[in-house]
């Protein structure tokens, strides 16, 4: 890999989490494996969403004190979207990486994201599980695959996006060019990506979708019926808003 892809890319690392004692502990120490491995310039911020079980015990064990890595606490439930503009707000380096909690698409892959960027002279660069070259290790049930797929076909409807995949939680950007939207975000659901592509597209932004390895992992938060039906209602709302 080119040196300019390599150790002196600073990376800031967002991973909003609730209820994630189950899961997080493998991801955090494969990304701090990564970064020494990488010689990364990064820092993990993760934001707790008002977890109830021992999330913000055992972050706070793994990041220890002092250094670059912390977590964000101290309030109640707001959901998705609040907790990630919550963390990049946070992000001091020149490129934040939105990672989910579970570490579904491998961290590596940010090396993937950040050649396709940087060549690319891009903004926002989001991994895809939907493309050619996505690489689908363990596939989410049937049921919820399919409510992605009609959420995407609905998405594309209402916004205009040709994104085929909005909703994989592995996208990249440019710390500086998103930070100025970041205040304008108004969804603190699952569907706020999809508001900042919005938003990012209207303000003339480059965007790119690359596909990316990704493994479903048990244990989501996600509700079945009542988060999907907030996403559409979301959906509207970012479709109406001017």
């Amino acid at each position: 890999m080119p040196e300019r892809h390599g150790g002196t890319v600073g990376l800031s690392i967002v991973i909003p989490a609730f209820n994630e004692a189950g899961r997080i502990a493998a991801s955090l120490r494969a990304i701090l494996e990564y970064l020494e491995a990488a010689g990364r310039d990064g820092e993990i911020i993760v934001v707790d969403d008002g977890s109830h079980d021992a999330t913000v015990e055992m972050v706070s064990g793994i990041l220890g004190e002092g250094g670059p890595h912390r977590i964000l606490t101290g309030r109640a439930n707001r959901g998705k979207g609040f907790s990630v503009r919550e963390g990049a707000l946070a992000a001091t380096r020149p490129w934040t990486l939105l990672s989910d909690a579970d570490l579904s698409t491998p961290i590596a892959e940010v090396d993937r994201l950040l050649m396709v960027a940087m060549e690319g002279e891009l903004d926002l660069v989001m991994g895809s599980r939907a493309l050619a070259g996505s690489r689908i290790g363990v596939y989410q049930g049937w049921l919820r695959r399919n409510m992605g797929r009609s959420f995407n076909l609905v998405m594309r409807a209402i916004t205009g996006l040709p994104f085929k995949d909005t909703q994989c939680g592995f996208k990249l950007w440019r710390t500086a060019s998103i930070r100025p939207l970041l205040g304008r975000l108004t969804i603190d659901g699952f569907a706020w990506d999809v508001e900042l592509l919005v938003l990012a597209r209207r303000a003339g932004l480059s965007l790119a979708e690359v596909p990316v390895e990704w493994n479903d992992v048990e244990g989501s938060t996600v509700a079945m019926v009542a988060d999907p039906l907030r996403m559409l209602r979301d959906l509207v709302r970012i479709r109406l808003r001017r």
